[in-house]
């Protein structure tokens, strides 16, 4: 596993980096202390340099500002692009630029790839509540990149939007790519075991969906299932 900053030099990590569902590198990082995003727990920690997110508590990090620490916030990406912007930005705060830049040049093939062959797989992502992924998304560009066809682009959907069941059925995909299921119940992923995908497509539940929200080359292991999926499916 390549990384940007010495395991020994991390001293915590969010709780979700240890799920391997939200988190590609939960093995590696399972024996990082983990934190609750408390402020308590990152001023016991006395940390050098504090990385948060834009929707991190927002009272933790303005605290930890107003107490002096050093921290950066990253947005979310919406492109892989902004992937590798932050990818070079992570590798010059840790001063490890060179790992960084190979880390941003790994991603470089997903940044413009070939439209899919017209009679290549038809392949419609659905979320809960109905969501679906549009062509102008990391997942669609994951999809094109992938040789699949994503039937939001002949809908016109650069972003995705909610999408009736009727409407995803009518819309005849080869293939539905559903998330993995986190289990339990809840009423937004009803739909997704709906007995009306099946019937009319190949139903198929993302093994790597951790790799799909890393900002990190693990995206490329998203792709790599996509191609694996393609394969099958001619």
């Amino acid at each position: 596993m390549a990384w940007l900053l010495s395991p020994d030099t991390l001293i915590s990590a969010s709780k979700l980096s240890h799920d391997p569902r939200s988190s590609y590198y939960a093995d590696g990082l399972a024996a990082i202390p983990t934190n609750d995003g408390a402020a308590e727990e990152v001023v016991l920690l006395n940390p050098d340099l504090v990385l948060a997110g834009t929707y991190t508590t927002r009272a933790t990090v303005e605290l930890l500002q107003e107490l002096g620490y050093t921290v950066e916030i990253f947005p979310p990406i919406n492109s892989i692009a902004d992937a590798q912007a932050n990818l070079l930005r992570m590798g010059a705060l840790l001063g490890n630029e060179a790992a960084a830049e190979n880390m941003a040049e790994a991603l470089q093939f997903l940044i413009d790839p070939p439209a899919p062959a017209p009679d290549a797989p038809r392949v419609a992502l659905y979320y809960p509540s109905g969501a679906t992924s549009g062509t102008d998304t990391v997942p669609g560009t994951l999809l094109r990149a992938a040789g699949l066809n994503n039937i939001a682009a002949k809908k016109g959907l650069p972003f995705g939007r909610h999408m009736p069941l009727e409407e995803l059925v009518m819309a005849d995909p080869d293939i539905i790519l559903i998330g993995q299921p986190y289990g339990g119940h809840a009423r937004a992923t009803e739909l997704l075991s709906h007995p009306a995908l099946s019937d009319h497509a190949e139903v198929h539940a993302i093994q790597e969906g951790a790799a799909w929200v890393c900002e990190t080359p693990a995206l490329l292991e998203a792709v790599a299932e996509l191609a694996k999926l393609k394969e099958r499916a001619e």
